[in-house]
């Protein structure tokens, strides 16, 4: 009985549902991410598929904020504007109660699906431009494309850190109005309401 307990214990303490979740959801949406992008791209002009690979970076990016923002926000002023009855406030404590499963899906699952899908449309147009331009050496222009990929992503992402501590319960509270409208819309609870932790 006590060994029941404490494996249950366990699963609660460390979230190990929302781990194998979490985990099964990153590998099925990274496939279908990846296939179709890479369907995309290599029926698109390579200007078009820069402006893909361009997208793609900036939604990770943006995904990243929201995951700093989310943890670095604090409870107590969305209290206030919940009891002022403020819309989307009180899907702002949601949020920020939930700061763990939300930081994990915006900075893990969306950063590295983003990152594995850049890194396929970077290979795609390397492709491309090897065979319209019959390029010789094409492992110079790999190191090229790839340096750029990871120097905007990784810069983007530095900016975008400051920019989410800076400005955490502002952008978290546009992103709750944004949710909570979804929500009432489309009758989805996208988030459970954890009244008593935060987590």
């Amino acid at each position: 009985m006590g060994k029941k307990n404490e494996n249950h214990s366990f699963i609660s303490k460390y979230n190990i549902r929302w781990v194998v979740l979490i985990t099964i959801w990153t590998f099925v949406l990274a496939i279908v991410f990846t296939i179709i992008t890479e369907g995309l791209v290599k029926n698109l002009s390579i200007l078009l598929a820069f402006i893909i690979l361009i997208f793609i970076i900036l939604v990770g990016i943006f995904f990243d904020i929201i995951g700093i923002a989310v943890t670095s926000a604090k409870e107590k002023p969305f209290h206030a504007m919940a009891a002022n009855r403020v819309g989307g406030a009180r899907y702002a404590i949601r949020l920020v109660r939930n700061a763990s499963q939300v930081s994990n899906f915006c900075n893990d699952v969306i950063g590295d699906i983003s990152g594995i899908v850049s890194g396929a449309i970077g290979a795609t147009i390397i492709y491309k431009l090897v065979n319209i331009y019959s390029i010789g050496n094409a492992s110079i222009l790999s190191i090229i494309i790839t340096s750029l990929v990871a120097a905007f992503t990784v810069g983007g992402k530095a900016f975008g850190k400051n920019v989410a501590i800076s400005n955490s319960e502002n952008i978290i509270f546009k992103i709750a109005k944004l949710f909570n409208f979804v929500e009432r819309r489309l009758k989805l609870d996208m988030l459970p309401d954890t009244k008593n932790n935060k987590r």
